[in-house]
Formats: C-alpha cells, structure tokens, sequence
C-alpha cells in the first residue's frame, strides 16, 4: 500500500483528500462492470491501482483535450492541480497486490502481435510494470477498454473521438481492429494490480 501522500506533477497528493473529491468518480470507476456507450459500448477502465503519476497524466490528456471524451473532459476540466495529485494519489493506493513478473504465456499469433508492437518495452514484461510511471499498466484491464483506447489512438479530425499521442499512434496503425481485439482479450486475462472498488468501500 501506499502512504498517505504521493507525488504527482507539481503537487503533491493527499490520499485523504482523494477519498472526498473523488465522489464524482465513483458513479463510473466505482461500479464493477459499469459500461460506457461513448463512442460504442464498453466497460470504463479500472483506474484502482494504476499509478499516481499515470492517473494525473491522464486527467492533464483529457483536460487538454489531447484524450477526447466530452465526459472525461468536462470532469477534467474542473480539476486544478491539486484535486488531480490527491485523486491520483487516492487511486494508487488501492494497489494492494503486485502482478507476477512472468505472465501466462501468449498464443504465437497473439505473442507475435505483441512484438510487432514493442509493447513490453513501454509497459514491461508482465505489462504492469511501466518504464514510465505515466505510462499505464494495462495487464488485468478490460478487454473492450483497451481495444476502444487502441483504435483512438488511430483516428485523426474528430473532435470528440481520438487520443492524440504520436507514438502510440504509429503503434495502433499498424494493426486490424481484429488483431487490436485479440491482444486486448490476452492482455485482459492476465494477472493484475488493478481492480473496481465498490463505492461502498470508499464511505
């Protein structure tokens, strides 16, 4: 577990202060299984777990309209530096397991995707170690969630669709929206340091 404070961006979060502001949060992260229709029907991420500096760097995406989601950006928009440090650090403390180092191992076909990518060099061997703490861990997420991430990564011109991040972009272009599918299931089923917390536990 995490202490009660950690660090992210500027400022520097209160896990205290998170628990209350993230009220407006909870109606979404907080409700295993709880689906968004924006732009199609999927599961929102689990977010507990995820690292402080990944969560603040997300709400910054959103807030600047690089992640474009009308919802997301309207909730970031309202958020000042401080709410996004204590939120974070709320958030991150939920991390209460660590991921096995090796994960299961892939079919070769899905294994071959995820070499074409690289993608264990950014998110690591067992994808739930970043080399980059704003960078997410993705091992144990949703599996719909990450094929809509992946296939935003790709779309360029729409205004309320579409992540704006270079190199992900050029990684995500390289696949069908099949290949996304089958290494967004793989990467859903492996073990994770990511989880739902039920509102209850956040009172």
């Amino acid at each position: 577990m995490m202490g009660t404070s950690a660090m992210a961006q500027g400022a520097t979060g209160d896990v205290q202060a998170g628990k209350q502001k993230a009220e407006m949060c909870i109606g979404c992260h907080g409700i295993p299984g709880y689906q968004n229709s924006f732009p199609e029907i999927h599961k929102v991420p689990k977010i507990s777990g995820q690292s402080d500096k990944y969560i603040v760097a997300s709400l910054v995406a959103y807030k600047k309209g690089d992640r474009k989601h009308p919802t997301m950006r309207g909730i970031a928009a309202a958020l000042s530096e401080q709410d996004m440090a204590d939120l974070a650090a709320f958030y991150a403390s939920h991390a209460d397991k660590t991921a096995p180092e090796t994960p299961k191992a892939a079919s070769v076909k899905t294994a071959a995707l995820l070499e074409k990518g690289a993608c264990a060099s950014c998110h690591g061997a067992n994808f739930s170690k970043p080399i980059d703490p704003s960078y997410p861990k993705i091992a144990g997420q949703h599996a719909d969630y990450l094929y809509v991430a992946l296939k935003a990564y790709t779309v360029e011109g729409n205004q309320v669709v579409g992540r704006n991040n270079a190199i992900m972009a050029g990684i995500a272009k390289q696949y069908s929206h099949a290949e996304m599918r089958e290494m967004a299931k793989y990467l859903s089923t492996l073990e994770t340091e990511l989880s739902v917390v039920p509102q209850s536990r956040f009172r």
